[in-house]
């Protein structure tokens, strides 16, 4: 059991990425608590979304940034070495199963590397699609 030392919370795993205190209240708030390389490509995931997404209202929910459309569309959040989406289910978004293979994902996420260039055109895509998913249109 290893605990965070400045909250004191405890996690299974050692040094776990987490928020100290209260979540941020906006995605604003939340890029500024991120390292300057990292901020830069959380900006630009978040002008991709917004982009695809124009109607899409901007809020933290499950302590991360996420675009709403009458629903979640789609979440980011940066950790140590990735930044993950979470545009929901990924079997809500099988036509872009080929684009996602070559990414670590899970049942909800798609972890895109820091050290490699974000697909910012697959994030658009997938926002997209989560639009149509919801009724944007």
């Amino acid at each position: 059991m290893w605990k965070c030392p400045k909250c004191n919370r405890p996690f299974k795993n050692a040094n776990q990425d987490h928020y100290c205190g209260s979540a941020p209240a906006t995605i604003d708030e939340y890029i500024a608590t991120q390292p300057e390389a990292v901020r830069l490509l959380l900006t630009n995931i978040r002008k991709t979304i917004r982009d695809a997404a124009p109607d899409a209202v901007e809020k933290i929910s499950w302590r991360m940034p996420t675009f709403w459309q009458k629903k979640n569309i789609i979440h980011f959040a940066a950790f140590k070495n990735h930044i993950g989406i979470y545009p929901g289910d990924l079997d809500h978004i099988k036509p872009f199963a080929e684009r996602i293979a070559a990414y670590h994902t899970s049942k909800g996420a798609i972890q895109f590397p820091l050290d490699k260039p974000i697909d910012y055109e697959l994030i658009a895509d997938i926002t997209r699609f989560r639009v149509l998913l919801v009724g944007g249109f």
